[in-house]
């Protein structure tokens, strides 16, 4: 197919990365089309194979991931990058985005929203893992070309995620909100995703609900 996306795996257990692309393999629209077991490879292979996505370990030996992010970014602002990491440091959490991640995710991520992440971080959406997000939050440091800003009194939700909070109080479909913000139904879904998991709730009615009782509208 030649609409799959394109994933360069970098992460140096191999045990990970077999999981990793076995679970990728019952997707048909996911390729992994390479493996990278340090910082480096990722940098040449980033080069050489213009992979849609990369999933990037912070841990990597000879260059480590957020060193390779910001070599990669450097010559292709085009290349989505996730970092998917066990690593919460602020520091890193800050220093990541700084070097042009475009998504951060822990390792215990549940596989759907993995490949929720991974399929709307390509269509342009940024995401945050909401157990890291708080520390974007306090130290004020993405950079707009990630086009997400964290406000307190907005559940530490993006921007983009905010206009599709407003929608979903307005009691828009997913694909009433892809049409109003022209991106597509999956993107939309994604962040509709994202917006529960950051407001800590079940399902949109009860965003709905939390949004007009705390004002977030």
């Amino acid at each position: 197919m030649s609409d799959k996306t394109k994933i360069l795996m970098v992460e140096d257990h191999k045990l990970m990365r077999v999981g990793l692309k076995s679970i990728f393999e019952d997707y048909e629209d996911l390729d992994v089309v390479a493996e990278a077991e340090n910082g480096v490879d990722a940098v040449k292979l980033a080069k050489e194979l213009k992979p849609d996505v990369i999933l990037m370990d912070i841990g990597l030996p000879e260059l480590d991931g957020i060193q390779a992010t910001k070599k990669i970014k450097e010559f292709d602002k085009n290349t989505k990058i996730i970092i998917l990491t066990s690593h919460t440091d602020e520091n890193e959490v800050n220093t990541a985005i700084e070097a042009g991640a475009n998504a951060y995710a822990l390792k215990d991520i549940k596989t759907e929203y993995l490949i929720m992440v991974l399929r709307s971080v390509k269509d342009g959406a940024v995401w945050l893992d909401p157990n890291v997000a708080h520390l974007v939050k306090k130290s004020g440091n993405i950079k707009n070309g990630s086009r997400a800003d964290f406000k307190a009194n907005h559940a530490n939700l993006t921007e983009r995620e905010y206009e599709v909070l407003k929608l979903i109080v307005d009691g828009k479909s997913n694909q009433e909100i892809a049409n109003e913000l022209k991106i597509s139904e999956h993107t939309a879904k994604a962040h509709v995703c994202n917006i529960i998991q950051k407001m800590l709730v079940d399902d949109r009615t009860q965003v709905a609900v939390k949004a007009i009782k705390e004002n977030l509208i």
